[in-house]
């Protein structure tokens, strides 16, 4: 479906965004998310690059996530990806309470996520190490080591 001039912005389909049919192949354009708009779950936003399906407008509307592997980081990861992506949404709606809510309940699952991870596998981060009775932090294997870090 290509947008033309006779689509009005408010009833255009979700997945199509708002570009208007005179604009230039060398301007870019990001479409204004709208409140209540579709989500995507936590892992399809981080293989797609965004939470919302109206903002996901690769070449040619051909849309395909990457695939991200499977295990609690990448479930840590995932969570991050949505409390940022929740975040930037509400600077530009602050008044969604719907989105704020969301925000709040992936805040605290991310927070949980992290906290679980880190007591399993160690600090994620240098700054995090501090945290512990000890210096962990050059201690094997490192967060991004999936073989390694993954539970079967």
């Amino acid at each position: 479906m290509e947008n033309d001039s006779s689509c009005p912005l408010p009833s255009c389909p979700d997945r199509y965004g708002t570009l208007p049919s005179c604009a230039g192949l060398s301007v870019p354009y990001v479409p204004f998310q709208q409140e209540g708009s579709q989500k995507y779950s936590q892992s399809d936003a981080l293989s797609n690059g965004t939470l919302f399906p109206g903002l996901n407008l690769p070449f040619r509307l051909k849309v395909e996530g990457s695939t991200v592997p499977v295990g609690p980081l990448a479930e840590l990861q995932a969570l991050e990806f949505v409390v940022a992506e929740l975040g930037m949404y509400l600077d530009t709606h602050p008044s969604d309470q719907e989105a704020f809510d969301l925000f709040q309940k992936y805040a605290a699952m991310e927070k949980s996520a992290r906290e679980t991870y880190q007591a399993k596998f160690g600090p994620l981060t240098q700054s995090a190490s501090a945290n512990g009775e000890n210096y962990q932090w050059l201690k094997e294997p490192w967060p991004w080591n999936y073989a390694q870090n993954e539970v079967k």
